[in-house]
Parts: C-alpha cells; sequence; structure tokens
C-alpha cells in the first residue's frame, strides 16, 4: 500500500509572524504597484519578500519538474530543489512517479543527495533509515525501543501531476484546481510530439545571479532580442510586436514572419495540429501562453538557416517545417516543441539574489549522436541565448540594488511581462489576506 499524500504541518502563514510595521510595510509594496511599471527593488532583493514567493507562489502552485524522457525506467529519479525545499520525483512501477520531500524522519538529513539517478529503496546515508520507493519506513535500527511505531515515519509526500510527458509536483496542502483546465489546453498542442519516446540529449544548469522574477520577466518578451544574434537566425525578431509596433529596419523581417506564419498555419489545418493562440497569463491561476508560431529560414529547427537539427521526427508528426509550439506556464516553465527535438526550461529559485535555470534538450528516442544529430549544433543556439540572458538578467539584478533604481516603464511590447507580474501580485496577495 502507497503512504498517503501528507500535507507539510502548518506552521501559519509567515505574514502572522512578522512585525505588524513590516508587515504594513510589504503589503503596501503590492497594494501600491504601479501598474504598467517595473517591480520596487525589495522585490527583487529583499530575502523577507523572498520567503514569501516560497509560500505563496512556489509553496502553492504547481511547478514544473521535469520531463519523463528524465524518468526512463521505474526506479530512476531526479531531486529537485528551490527555495528551502528538496524533492524526490522517482518514477514508479506503474509509469506514474512519486514525489517525495526529501527529507529524513529522523534526523531531517537529505536522503538522496545526487541530482538524478537509479535506485530501488531508498537509504538516508546518515543512520540508513530505508524507505520504499512510496515513502514508507521500512526499516531503521532502534535497540531497546518498544513502542517505535514505523508506520508513523514515512517520507512527507507532495502531490504531482503527469501531461503530456511533462513532470509537475505541488507541495501544498489542496493544489489549485485548474490546472485540470490548464491541462485541458495544452495537451492538444504536445500529445503530437509524444515525449514518451523521447531522450534526454543534453542538460544544461546554470546559476543567475538574479531573482527568479526578474529570469521570468526577461523571457517573456523580445524587446532585448537584438543581444540574441545566434536565436534570430530562427526566432524573428519581430515576437511579440504588432502592426503598428514595427520599427523601420524590421519591416522586412515582419513581412517574412507573416507569410511564414500563414503557410505553417495551412499545413496545421492540413495536418490536425492545434496552433492558435491561447493567452491566460493573468487571467486563471495556471497561467499560461500557447502558440504554434513559424521559424525563419526553412522554418524547422533552431538552427543559423532554419534547418533541421535531428533526423528523427518526433512522435507521429508527419512534416519538419511545423515552426514551434512555444509553451510559457506560471511561475516556473517556458518550452519550444519543433518537430526534431524539444527544449524544457525549469526555473527554480536558490534565494533573493539567484536562480537556477535548467534546460533540458529532448531528441527522438532512437536517434543517435554522431548519426543523426550532433549534439554541439543541436544545443548551440540555446546555449548562447541562455548564457547571453544570465547577462542581462545579471545587470538588473546589480541594477536593483543600487539607490537611484526606481521603476520603469514597460513598453508595449513587453506586455507579457506587465501580465507575469500583475498574475504575480494576485497570487501573493490572495495568500497574505
Amino acid at each position: 500500500m502507497s503512504a498517503p499524500v501528507l500535507p507539510l504541518k502548518s506552521r501559519g502563514k509567515l505574514a502572522s509572524s512578522l512585525p505588524a510595521e513590516q508587515l504594513a510595510e510589504i503589503a503596501g509594496l503590492f497594494e501600491f504597484r504601479r501598474t504598467g511599471y517595473s517591480l520596487d527593488a525589495p522585490f527583487y532583493t529583499d530575502p523577507t519578500i523572498f520567503k514569501i514567493d516560497m509560500e505563496a507562489i512556489f509553496g502553492q502552485h504547481w511547478i514544473f519538474a521535469g520531463s519523463v524522457a528524465e524518468l526512463p525506467e521505474p526506479g530512476d529519479y531526479v531531486t529537485v530543489d528551490y527555495g528551502p525545499y528538496s524533492l524526490i520525483v522517482l518514477r514508479n512501477d506503474d509509469g506514474g512517479v512519486n514525489v517525495l520531500h526529501n527529507v529524513c524522519r529522523h534526523r531531517g538529513a537529505r536522503v538522496l543527495t545526487e541530482a538524478a539517478g537509479s535506485t530501488g529503496n531508498l537509504v538516508c546515508g546518515y543512520h540508513s533509515w530505508t524507505y520504499s520507493p512510496e515513502g514508507n519506513l521500512i526499516h531503521a535500527s532502534a535497540p531497546g525501543e518498544t513502542k517505535f511505531d514505523k508506520g508513523c515515519f514515512g517520507l512527507k509526500r507532495a502531490h504531482s501531476r503527469m501531461v503530456a510527458g511533462l513532470i509537475f509536483v505541488c507541495i501544498a496542502d489542496e493544489p489549485p484546481t485548474d490546472f485540470d483546465e490548464t491541462s485541458k489546453i495544452f495537451e492538444p498542442y504536445l500529445a503530437p510530439h509524444d515525449l514518451s519516446k523521447t531522450k534526454v540529449a543534453y542538460q544544461q544548469n546554470i546559476i543567475e545571479e538574479g531573482n527568479w522574477k526578474l529570469v521570468m520577466e526577461n523571457n517573456r518578451e523580445c524587446y532585448h532580442c537584438d543581444g540574441h544574434p545566434e536565436l534570430a537566425c530562427s526566432l524573428f525578431p519581430t515576437w511579440g510586436l504588432t502592426e503598428g509596433l514595427i520599427p523601420a529596419h524590421l519591416e522586412e523581417v515582419w513581412d517574412r514572419n507573416k507569410e511564414a506564419q500563414s503557410s505553417l498555419e495551412e499545413r496545421c489545418r492540413r495536418y490536425g495540429l492545434p496552433y492558435e493562440v491561447v493567452e491566460e497569463l493573468d487571467t486563471r491561476i495556471a497561467g499560461i501562453r500557447i502558440s504554434r508560431e513559424s521559424l525563419d529560414g526553412e522554418g524547422e529547427s533552431f538552427s543559423p538557416d532554419g534547418r533541421r537539427l535531428s533526423k528523427k521526427l518526433l512522435g507521429d508528426l508527419p512534416d519538419f517545417r511545423l515552426g514551434r509550439c512555444s509553451m510559457h506556464l506560471q511561475p516556473n516553465s517556458w518550452f519550444h516543441f519543433q518537430s526534431d527535438h524539444v527544449i524544457t526550461f525549469g526555473v527554480f529559485p536558490v534565494n533573493e539574489h539567484q536562480t537556477l535555470v535548467r534546460t533540458t534538450w529532448l531528441v527522438a528516442d532512437d536517434a543517435v549522436e554522431g548519426v543523426d544529430y550532433d549534439l554541439d549544433k543541436l544545443t548551440y543556439t540555446w546555449k548562447q541565448t541562455n548564457l547571453q540572458d544570465k547577462a542581462f538578467v545579471e545587470l538588473c539584478q546589480t541594477g536593483a540594488g543600487s539607490p537611484a533604481y526606481e521603476p520603469g516603464p514597460y513598453m508595449k511590447s513587453e506586455y507579457q511581462v506587465e501580465a507575469f507580474i500583475n498574475w504575480y501580485v494576485q497570487r501573493v496577495q490572495e495568500h497574505l489576506a
């Protein structure tokens, strides 16, 4: 029998432990946030606000943790760390996942210390307390103990969902229920890529010296895309712009983008693939934006000429020229699904000024490195882009720490940044209420 999903014992909201004056100051920052402007500096620098973020956002909402390609066999696991939390995400014999808090019930030691691996039972390295894959305590040396009940000391469990091959976790007592509705939106877009038949080609972990919100904000606009020359070979730098906002030097690119998008939509209709933009970034609890969008050049993949980077089509897709299915899920992930490979991005806060960004490249499970794809070419564009984004985020973090910093206005092309911030403010205010 599996151990029940045990909620963390409530210690009360963080707000209840704050001095009244400090709580009023923090609540005021949220209440009087100026619409259309970036956040005040403490949102990016203050350790107390970071703790509130961990409790109100990462402690309450569904978090992207990884994909089934990272856990191909029963017993495979990854550890997912964010803020004060560490979770074990373990593939079980039924094809699903068990999510367990990585905290031994004896003295609190980390049970699994590696980022990924494969295991049968879970053995704590401190005193060898041993747990089943479901988190039940099955062995604990207890000499002289007569009233020790192993059934009371299983690992605490968290909630999990697997949708279209993506794994999500939630540590709240009662997870938000609208994730079911959001899943119904994105599953038809992703299912044709069939992540169950993919494997990890490469995974990159970068620590960015910036607050997690700056990482997410940076991803939500292309106003800075002149700083991504490698990406601009295939991603139209007019992303996020509309008629009337096109600068003169991008008019030809805009026309080419419209023509490519029209051709892509015709192919999608022919193959029965959804492509329409669904954008509900701040109008639902599980904020989402998803669409299928054209790529420049050959329109197949993120490469200098837009050509495919793997010879193997994913799933049952009939054509390489299907651009990218782009999805953004709040609070911590974005994705690019091409016909030949998939790239997942997970954002995991470390503290108020550091964030882990995990990028994973997936290819068809029968694709052979050196034959069907070249790993350096497969990863080149986004490796370079990630390093450039890291530098941009760190510039902003440094600026937020200056006494001269004050919130600046978002441009019209940055409307998705405003939507993300609006979503964030709503969620925290609901939690503090």
